[in-house]
């Protein structure tokens, strides 16, 4: 953990406050002992820690924590601990921490479930605060990723209905789905995708993925050739409904 003086916090915790419980997960020990000894003085007390994303989801189990916090690089998947973690303890909060931050990373961390994504360079100072506003219904998120989170926001509310023809079978794409729908019509590689849209290849396959499957297509090959002659009868696409 990184010592210094942060901006004054939203969320006051005191040694005096009611005590929080907190698993914590990380296989590295020393980064296990630098977040303890960060945040309990501060009224959250540690009441287990897991070295593996198994024995994280056993100690959830066991302790029912008021916040479980999960390092991403845990072995057996941070990111999947959260998934179960919340699936099984709904109340409990998730705060996930990684070494780098990661859009795609904090997107699949809160569609896990997680209430928090935090980096493991957090001040010491800083970072009792944040977990107790996680605990008290606060997002933590660092601020350098919001934008990245209105993006995504208003891009699941700007879908696409592609209707194919003969059949008039309406296909509802998310706006980027569409986006890398017409980039495949291109011929555009996935490596290529990824650079023109600014997002990683493993999200590109992702989006191809989800569009093969809505299109019913066994492949991307396929799924051109059908676009393509469903064009040539009469393609068309309209915005959806906001």
């Amino acid at each position: 953990m990184r010592n210094g003086k942060g901006a004054q916090l939203s969320y006051a915790v005191t040694p005096n406050a009611d005590e929080l419980k907190v698993l914590l997960a990380d296989h590295h020990i020393p980064a296990r002992a630098g977040i303890k000894r960060a945040i309990e003085p501060h009224g959250l007390r540690v009441v287990a820690e897991a070295s593996n994303a198994a024995d994280a989801l056993r100690m959830a189990a066991a302790q029912r924590p008021h916040v479980c916090v999960l390092a991403v690089g845990l072995p057996g998947s941070g990111i999947e601990a959260a998934r179960q973690i919340k699936e099984s303890l709904p109340e409990t909060k998730i705060v996930v921490m990684t070494a780098t931050a990661s859009d795609e990373e904090l997107l699949s961390a809160l569609r896990a479930g997680a209430d928090g994504y935090l980096l493991m360079s957090t001040s010491a100072v800083r970072l009792p605060y944040a977990i107790a506003g996680v605990a008290h219904g606060e997002a933590a998120v660092p601020r350098s990723m919001t934008a990245r989170l209105i993006a995504e926001f208003r891009e699941r509310g700007a879908r696409r209905r592609v209707t194919l023809r003969p059949s008039g079978v309406e296909v509802e794409l998310t706006a980027r789905e569409f986006e890398v729908l017409e980039r495949l019509k291109r011929r555009e590689g996935t490596a290529e995708i990824a650079s023109r849209l600014g997002i990683s290849e493993v999200t590109v396959r992702r989006h191809i993925a989800s569009v093969l499957r809505k299109l019913g297509m066994p492949n991307r090959r396929s799924a051109i050739e059908m676009l393509e002659e469903a064009e040539r009868d009469g393609l068309r696409s309209a915005p959806g409904p906001e």
